[in-house]
């Protein structure tokens, strides 16, 4: 299947392109711009913006954000995903079958589309909704897949429809990881596109003004300099990893504080902390309390702009987060300095084996330096594409079989053969049950394959444990 943009033959195509973050929108703008969507003057182009966050009514919609307008000029009109639906939540609504004719009509007469006038569609996670319900709406439809982020690199979430597959032309995405390629719907022979880098970088350029920028309130016992000779600080990206069940509040409060104790530690005196827009308040205080009690100066961004705008402008002498995109974009597309904080506690507790977070998680773990490892983080670089191909990719390629062997069985023997290469490092990216449910070098032997699903076994054992204590008793 062609990984090339192809019009429509005949009339003039409506697009309607699907953004739920400003990352996303873009990415579309950049891959727009790159001609990836053919001329302007051949296609009309809605943006449906979406909220999907879980109270979507308590935050600042996109399409009311700063630089917002930038992004629209490249459409005749943006629409808002969650005011045609409501009540419902795009997260979570798509139309029945057999109410999708009901609901084409009810959409074009909403966005004023005749009824024979050709529609594509453009979207983010074809698995999920609102990508889903566009799909199903607009049945007959070429659908455009386009990455955000660094899930493209993972398999398919959930098995997809056949015909939905089929009606997929290509994925578009941004090089986080020059010589890694995509997994996401390869399962149907879908070529992957790459969305130019530089034209992308025109566009965060064009999002914030240096004037945008949020000057420092500082807090703490540092210089107090905010000037042109003050030191670059070290900018934190916080991810609100609670509301997805990977971490509690208090988890993810302190593992916050962490980023600020190990920037701190490795000499950084002003640090910038760029939280999750939906992130509550009290996160930022008791960072600033944190760094009062270090002596270091906290600037807290409360303003809801992207923290890849920030790069260019902060220029930061270091970028910590967990397993943000962002990361992979300061290293990548900025050349800046990156640390990674948290990801080995949470590779062990990500679940199911299968949540869609594990192939950031992993990538971000393998590539980057630990925050807490002053000599990784002061002599790391960013591997080039033929490191990562003789690495990474074949790491990647196994964590993905591992998570959707139904849906990407052909990936086995890259799985068995990176397993048996690397069997000292299983621990950190694959539990010993998994690898021995999937019958992999690095599971238990397969004599002894019965005992996990033995109830008679593991009652016998928890027996003989109770019976031991007893006895030390």
């Amino acid at each position: 299947m062609s990984g090339t943009y192809t019009a429509p033959v005949g009339r003039s195509t409506t697009q309607i392109f699907s953004a739920c973050t400003q990352y996303a929108a873009a990415t579309l703008v950049a891959a727009l711009r790159a001609g990836q969507f053919g001329p302007r003057s051949e296609h009309r182009r809605i943006l449906v913006v979406s909220d999907t966050s879980p109270a979507p009514e308590l935050g600042t919609p996109m399409h009311h954000r700063p630089g917002f307008e930038k992004l629209a000029s490249e459409f005749d009109t943006v629409r808002s995903w969650n005011e045609f639906i409501r009540p419902f939540h795009p997260a979570g609504w798509s139309p029945r079958e057999q109410d999708a004719s009901l609901w084409e009509r009810a959409v074009r007469r909403e966005w004023n589309l005749r009824d024979d006038e050709p529609v594509e569609i453009a979207c983010e996670s074809i698995q999920a909704n609102p990508a889903q319900a566009l799909a199903v709406i607009f049945g007959d439809s070429p659908v455009h897949v386009y990455a955000d982020g660094l899930m493209s690199y993972g398999p398919t979430r959930n098995k997809l429809d056949q015909v939905l597959g089929t009606r997929i032309r290509r994925l578009l995405h941004l090089d986080l990881v020059p010589g890694l390629r995509p997994l996401l719907l390869t399962e149907f022979g879908v070529e992957s596109e790459v969305v130019p880098t530089d034209v992308f970088l025109k566009v965060l350029d064009e999002l914030t003004e240096p004037t945008d920028v949020p000057r420092p309130t500082t807090t703490g016992t540092g210089t107090g300099t905010d000037g042109p000779d003050a030191p670059a600080p070290a900018l934190l990206l916080g991810q609100y990893l609670s509301t997805l069940g990977i971490l509690t509040p208090r988890q993810e409060e302190e593992l916050h504080a962490r980023m600020v104790r190990g920037a701190v530690a490795l000499g950084h005196t002003r640090v910038v902390f760029k939280p999750h827009p939906s992130a509550p308040a009290q996160w930022a205080r008791s960072l600033e309390q944190e760094a009062e009690r270090l002596g270091a100066e906290l600037t807290v961004l409360d303003t809801p702009v992207l923290a890849e705008t920030l790069f260019a402008t902060l220029r930061p002498a270091l970028v910590v987060g967990c397993f943000s995109t962002a990361l992979l974009t300061a290293a990548s597309f900025y050349g800046l300095p990156v640390a990674r904080v948290g990801t080995g506690p949470l590779l062990e507790r990500l679940a199911p084996y299968q949540n869609s977070n594990r192939i950031p998680l992993t990538i971000v773990d393998a590539l980057l330096p630990d925050l807490e490892d002053r000599s990784a983080v002061t002599g790391w670089s960013l591997p080039d594409a033929e490191a990562v191909r003789g690495g990474p990719s074949g790491l990647v390629s196994t964590v993905g079989y591992a998570m959707q062997p139904q849906i990407r069985a052909d990936l086995r023997p890259v799985a068995e053969r990176y397993l048996a290469r690397h069997r000292d490092d299983l621990r950190r990216y694959f539990k010993r049950r998994r690898l021995t449910v999937l019958g992999l070098p690095g599971g238990a032997p397969a004599q002894l394959g019965f005992i996990p699903r033995n109830a008679t076994v593991r009652r016998i054992a928890r027996r003989a444990r109770t019976l031991k204590r007893a006895a030390a008793g």
